[in-house]
């Protein structure tokens, strides 16, 4: 029997009581364990806040709780949930589509046991034997050490000079790159080091990261570094770790080039808060390692070999070739090993991801990428009744991968484990076992549970998303004609096969295929760039982090925030920098930031909202000053679809905000509240904020990369009428995309394929949706068809 099949009773559930997390209205449910539970409603509904905020936070604050006090001191604090009663929790297993860290060190192989048992198989049967499985990582190095052990039985041997062989490369230290550091962009050698000569982020001259440099005994930190001697200035810049004492307490002193390459370079770029990467970007140069050629390895890992074959070449090969070189291995000493590792290896192609490498830095991966390799740790799993908590992990997906995605989700649940996925693409929510649809709208006016039960009983509930479960669109009466083409010629970016496309202007173009197989490098690669440097014209609008300050909010991101403020000073007759967080308007005790950062030396950081404002940001004076009847911190905490309603008569009258606001509820973000951190929006939200920008300025080439990513199936209609706009007021638009709604709404389709990694990287079809359905030539092609004949 199925866990489908399986009644459940007040012993088997997941019962909250009273949840206020967030816009969450004192919300109670009971949830079947061992079922797949599948949470709808429009983004902003409340969905996370139940979900994540509520069930699985709790779940993770408890198991924290279990541990000693000594271990709960270096693991963060987690505040008890916003909830009455939360009553049969299990163990709850995130899988989000957060990017995978900031370690530089992290691959996909790393990331999934799969780096670890290859070592393993090179270690029994590579040849020439070089070691056991560590000589094989290039996150081991190669270490002699002196000195005594002391055995099991007691007995002291002395040891010299004893090797324990690892397999990073020693030149790069297992980055693959070498770094080349402007020491000018880290010190202002005209200062002295109390004065502010350190110029890198978070050296203040007041913190421990500067004094520990002053009071170290080993450099004059007076003088100005210009006049240090050739040891001193040694000693600064490049000592080893030494034992120093500082301020009575016991620390390290290093260098302060290995020190920042320690803490900086060992961290991937693109996740690294906007100041500390510009400033990376700015004084380091990256270029691979010209002794492992970027292996990572040290040249006794890469010169074992099994089958001719490298364990360096065996992590580069495309992971579904990978397996099958895996299966090829028959060696009874080895034959479980391989069982396991074929096994892994076969999850990956089976979720959608043969075509990536395990040499590839987790990094790199797309939200989707990342969530759907994080599966892979507990696909293999034995534990069960194990709450496994999912984010749209139908993003990034194709249709035809769809299908497969939600036979996985299947299998953890007929495991025994209980399911929560919050969703909105109908194949995916076809296959729940109990539904939770929450609205009935947006911000203040979701957070209620407006549906329970089965998926055909939501079909006939008359909610928002029982409505549009069923929505199918029609393919056009008509297109639209080019007005010109974007030719490209031989592209051969990543896995593409010196690709010739035109891509036609003064239309909506929508890009398609399986995951891997080429469009974004199709895309990115040769119509937003040509030759290497940006196209002019062409704006490419993704879902990637938006450089900032933890202080920057969709006000600040658009501008809008300049004339509300002025807005705000006519009114009161005051200076319009009154009314900024970061100007004089700022809260004198947490600087506007409405935290306090309290810097515990060696440990992290510690930041709580700031006493005086209570975390509002502003000076108390400032808040008396006030708008049509609201003050400056009340506007910041209005949600786009209010703020419009309050900028658009009246005194509040902001014709310039009014524009900005209601760009913002074209692009499907009227629930969020203008002075909301950008550091909190999904890359979906990221995505479409930009593009409200973007929409400003027409003419152009505008190119978006899954618009529809937590779009709730009422908003893609929304957001196909603003294509629409897009195009007819002369841009051209240039969609990727998996949603069949769009696919069906374009004016021409460039399908790639067949497959994915080297076996995709061709155009399979480029013409009308029309064309596509009647022809049924490939993947895309099929799906389309059937989604449109419903």
């Amino acid at each position: 029997m199925t866990a489908a099949q399986h009644p459940a009773d007040s012993h088997d559930l997941i019962r909250v009581q009273g949840a206020r997390e967030n816009n969450l209205r004192d919300v109670s449910v009971d949830l079947p364990k061992r079922r797949l539970t599948v949470f709808t409603g429009v983004s902003g509904s409340g969905k996370s806040s139940l979900v994540f905020a509520t069930i699985a936070a709790e779940s993770q604050r408890m198991i924290n709780e279990t541990y000693s006090a000594f271990v709960q001191n270096f693991m963060p604090s987690l505040a008890r949930p916003d909830v009455d009663v939360l009553e049969g929790l299990t163990t709850a297993i995130i899988v989000d589509q957060e990017r995978m860290g900031a370690n530089s060190r992290s691959t996909v192989g790393t990331a999934t046991d799969a780096n670890a048992m290859l070592r393993v198989l090179f270690s029994r049967l590579g040849e020439p034997y070089i070691g056991p499985p560590n000589a094989f990582s290039f996150n081991v190095p190669t270490t002699r050490v002196s000195g005594e052990r002391e055995s099991s039985t007691g007995e002291r041997t002395v040891i010299e000079n004893e090797v324990y062989l690892g397999g990073m490369c020693p030149r790069c230290e297992g980055m693959g790159s070498v770094t080349d550091i402007d020491i000018s962009q880290l010190v202002d050698d005209s200062r002295s080091i109390a004065d502010g000569a350190i110029t890198v982020p978070g050296y203040t001259a007041d913190g421990w990261m500067v004094r520990i440099f002053t009071e170290s005994g080993f450099v004059d930190g007076g003088i100005p570094v210009r006049d240090f001697s050739p040891e001193m200035l040694a000693d600064f810049l490049y000592k080893e770790p030494t034992k120093v004492r500082v301020s009575n307490i016991n620390m390290t002193y290093e260098g302060l080039v290995p020190r920042i390459q320690k803490s900086m370079l060992s961290k991937d770029v693109d996740a690294m808060q906007p100041h500390i990467r510009a400033f990376v970007e700015r004084a380091v140069t990256f270029t691979t390692c010209p002794e492992c050629d970027g292996t990572r390895l040290s040249e006794a890992a890469r010169s074992s070999r099994i089958a001719g074959v490298s364990i360096a070449e065996a992590c580069a090969m495309q992971i579904s070739d990978l397996a099958a070189w895996v299966a090829a291995i028959d060696d009874p000493g080895v034959a479980p090993l391989v069982t396991t590792l074929r096994r892994t290896l076969d999850s990956f192609t089976e979720i959608g991801l043969g075509y990536l490498s395990l040499d590839r830095p987790a990094g790199t991966l797309s939200g989707g990428e990342a969530q759907r390799t994080k599966m892979i740790r507990h696909l293999g799993s034995s534990l069960t009744d194990v709450t496994y908590v999912f984010d749209e992990p139908t993003v990034g997906l194709h249709p035809h991968d769809i299908q497969r995605m939600n036979g996985l989700l299947q299998r953890l649940r007929d495991k025994g484990n209980t399911v929560l996925v919050v969703e909105h693409k109908p194949e995916a929510i076809a296959i729940a076992d109990h539904v939770v649809d929450l609205g009935p709208g947006a911000g203040t006016a979701g957070g209620e549970i407006v549906f329970e039960g089965t998926v055909d009983e939501l079909r006939r509930s008359g909610t928002l998303t029982g409505r549009h479960l069923d929505d199918r669109a029609a393919l056009k009466a008509g297109v639209r004609t080019p007005t010109g083409a974007i030719a490209v010629r031989g592209a051969s970016d990543h896995n593409l096969q010196s690709v010739d496309v035109d891509v036609p202007l003064g239309v909506l173009v929508v890009v398609t295929g399986v995951a891997g197989s080429g469009k974004s490098s199709l895309i990115h690669g040769s119509v937003v760039r040509d030759g290497g440097g940006p196209r002019e014209g062409v704006v490419a609008v993704d879902q990637g982090a938006i450089r900032g300050s933890r202080r920057s909010n969709p006000a600040t991101y658009t501008g809008m925030l300049e004339p509300i403020r002025k807005a705000f000073a006519k009114a009161n007759g005051v200076k319009p920098a009154l009314f900024s967080a970061n100007s004089e308007g700022a809260c004198p005790t947490c600087k506007g930031a409405g935290v306090i950062d309290t810097d515990l030396g060696m440990l992290a950081t510690v930041s709580s909202p700031c006493e005086d404002c209570g975390g509002r940001r502003f000076q108390s004076s400032v808040l008396e000053y006030r708008l049509n009847g609201a003050n400056i911190t009340d506007v910041l905490a209005m949600p786009v679809s209010e703020a419009v309603d309050f900028f658009v008569t009246g005194e509040s009258r902001v014709p310039a905000a009014l524009a900005v606001l209601q760009r913002l509820v074209d692009v499907g973000l009227g629930y969020l509240t203008i002075g909301q951190p950008l550091s909190t929006l999904s890359g979906g939200e990221r995505q479409r904020l930009k593009l409200a920008m973007a929409m400003a300025d027409t003419g152009r080439v505008l190119v978006l990369d899954e618009p529809t990513s937590g779009l709730h199936l009422a908003d893609v209609e929304q957001l196909l009428g603003m294509l629409d706009r897009l195009v007819d007021a002369g841009t051209s638009v240039i969609v990727i995309e998996h949603h069949q709604a769009v696919m069906a709404h374009a004016d021409w389709i460039i399908d790639l394929g067949p497959g994915a990694g080297h076996d995709g990287g061709r155009v399979v079809f480029e013409g009308t949706p029309a064309d596509l359905v009647a022809s049924r030539a490939t993947l895309t092609g099929e799906h389309l068809a059937e989604y449109v004949a419903r």
